[in-house]
């Protein structure tokens, strides 16, 4: 029986371009004549379209079930991970409609954050301003005080400072900084003098947050310093931010209250940009590392910074460039933005 030209044989021969054919133009016919690469993927072509929902809608994503809204929106970002993962198994199961799908969510990802990943520091400012939190069981407060002080910046704030160190920190920084407060686990110090300082309740029964007037050669900014309580995620629990969200309406409120035009908040909010649990302080003021920073400026923890929970948050100031210091002997990072007053 005489074998049609171009019929499969069974011997792969349909598979083979034809003379004269193009490789592109060969993968397409190819693609016609197996009908299952549009009927494959199908469930990986689903995951996409989960993937971009999560990050269109992520804002309606429910936190009455153990903040599950919240503990997305902190790790956001970290949805690119499953990108490459599902081209490459699209790739593997050669589907056309898994690999249409991923456009989706690589989009909406880049939309999203695409923004962070280009350097926009500028040039200028006037104050420049740094953020650490020491770790209570910091071994080397000296060293890690001297380090953060090295950035150069006009006034530092450092949070969990466990009483029995903070006369550490204060001989330590004392020399670069003649002003300086300590309030409960909270503490600033500026080369500027400061005034009205006192502390903030933020709804924690102790002292973790204050605030002060710092009288900057251009002229007066309130600066805020706060460590807002720590999350967890507990299998049953979820992610246990409760306490933490208090906090963040409380200072929030604060901050609207704060008569000084020009404000300046740095600390661990043990929260991120996205969580709409810290709206009442967000929905008010700018990070300096959305507007002038270089990539995303993870934080947390040192050793492998998966999420920016500490901040550096302005309104009334304009910010020229934000970045990430060198890790210390603490598990965040210290972070530092120069603003224009």
């Amino acid at each position: 029986m005489v074998q049609a030209y171009g019929a499969d044989t069974g011997n792969g021969s349909a598979e083979r371009p034809q003379p004269g054919e193009s490789r592109f133009r060969g993968l397409l016919n190819r693609a016609r004549r197996d009908p299952g690469i549009w009927r494959r993927g199908i469930v990986l072509a689903l995951c996409s379209v989960v993937l971009t929902l999560v990050m269109a809608v992520h804002a309606q994503i429910p936190n009455r079930v153990g903040n599950l809204g919240s503990l997305i929106e902190t790790f956001l970002p970290w949805i690119a991970v499953f990108i490459p993962v599902l081209l490459l198994l699209a790739l593997l199961r050669r589907s056309a409609t898994a690999l249409i799908a991923l456009l989706l969510p690589a989009v909406v990802w880049l939309n999203t954050f695409g923004g962070l990943i280009t350097d926009k520091s500028g040039t200028g400012g006037d104050l420049t301003v740094a953020t650490h939190n020491v770790n209570a069981d910091n071994p080397d407060p000296a060293g890690t005080a001297q380090q953060v002080a090295g950035s150069g910046a006009d006034v530092v704030a450092l949070q969990e400072l466990p009483g029995s160190k903070v006369s550490t920190y204060e001989k330590s920084l004392a020399a670069r900084y003649p002003y300086h407060s300590v309030q409960g686990t909270v503490g600033l110090w500026s080369k500027y003098p400061l005034s009205n300082t006192r502390p903030v309740d933020i709804k924690m029964g102790w002292t973790r947050a204050m605030r002060s007037t710092v009288k900057a050669p251009q002229g007066e900014v309130a600066v805020y310093v706060a460590h807002l309580p720590s999350v967890r995620v507990k299998l049953r629990a979820g992610f246990t931010a409760n306490q933490r969200d208090s906090s963040a309406d409380a200072l929030g409120e604060a901050i609207a209250d704060e008569p000084v035009e020009r404000v300046v908040l740095l600390g661990d909010l043990n929260g991120t940009m996205n969580d709409r649990a810290l709206k009442a302080v967000t929905s008010q003021m700018r990070s300096t590392q959305g507007a002038v920073g270089d990539g995303f400026g993870f934080s947390w923890p040192a050793s492998f910074p998966m999420a920016r929970i500490d901040q550096i948050m302005v309104k009334g100031v304009e910010p020229k460039s934000s970045w990430t210091l060198a890790a210390t002997d603490s598990d965040h990072l210290p972070l530092a933005a120069r603003v224009q007053l």
